[in-house]
């Protein structure tokens, strides 16, 4: 989604986040926050990333999905005219492979299954099948497209900025059912992109700010929180924007983080404290 809607929906957002955590203030991506201290006294545990390698990220990519599958480091890059597929080396960061999406299109979340790469579109209302790197039809995709990610099981989970997942159908991505999303009985949203990392749990960026909630499946409740407001440096460009990529890399416990228009990527592992 675009700057100036991500404006005008914050105040929504942070008095959400307010009331289910009962803090003080929440702030933005780069601020600390007193959520961390209500969060544990409410006995949600909180975990913060260790970075374990700094990898480069291209500065002119609107990062809004991100996965390894097979190897490869799978981007989708936003903003309308400027949307595009990307292949990336998931151990440096670079670009091997970029395909534009037609002009008219704002490129949202993404998942690799199987021979099949789905990509979502934000307010364009269809969503794309990619088989390589040649778009098959476009097929229609009610709403606003946000995250995207499948389970280990095929199961296909959506976000589109409210407080509840959608369930999708892997083979033309009809929804088929959705998850309300609480904390402490509380609605949550403004989940954008999504990981499905493996077992029964998806890992969200909660928009606009740097945290993210770890969400229970099937039931939706958050069963944890990632603090990842100190992620970024302070001193870096003020033209980067909000955290907004996560890729569970395979075979390990560690993370790819990443915002858009990040100079670069972390790899990181959570850990409590």
């Amino acid at each position: 989604m675009d700057t100036v809607f991500r404006i005008r929906r914050a105040p929504v957002l942070f008095a959400a986040i307010l009331i289910a955590l009962g803090a003080v203030a929440v702030g933005c991506a780069s601020r600390p926050s007193t959520a961390s201290t209500e969060a544990a006294t409410a006995g949600i545990p909180v975990l913060h990333p260790t970075v374990v390698a700094t990898l480069d990220h291209d500065t002119q990519a609107w990062t809004e999905g991100l996965e390894i599958a097979d190897g490869v480091l799978y981007e989708s890059t936003g903003l309308t005219g400027r949307s595009e597929l990307r292949k990336l080396d998931p151990n440096t960061g670079a670009v091997l492979h970029r395909t534009p999406l037609p002009t008219n299109l704002y490129g949202e979340g993404i998942t690799v299954l199987g021979d099949r790469i789905w990509q979502l579109t934000y307010r364009n209302e269809v969503a794309l099948r990619w088989t390589g790197d040649a778009v098959n039809s476009p097929v229609p995709y009610p709403g606003e497209g946000w995250g995207l990610c499948h389970t280990d099981t095929g199961r296909l989970i959506a976000s589109d900025g409210t407080d509840r997942l959608r369930l999708l159908s892997p083979d033309d991505l009809a929804q088929v059912g959705s998850i309300a999303v609480t904390i402490h009985g509380r609605a949550l949203s403004g989940f954008n992109e999504l990981d499905c990392g493996g077992g029964n749990t998806v890992l969200a960026n909660i928009y606009p700010t740097g945290w993210l909630a770890q969400i229970s499946l099937p039931d939706g409740k958050v069963t944890a929180l990632v603090d990842a407001t100190r992620l970024l440096p302070p001193d870096l460009p003020r033209s980067t924007d909000v955290l907004n990529g996560i890729a569970a890399i395979p075979g390990t416990d560690q993370f790819l983080l990443t915002g858009k228009l990040w100079p670069h990527m972390y790899r990181v592992r959570f850990a409590q404290g």
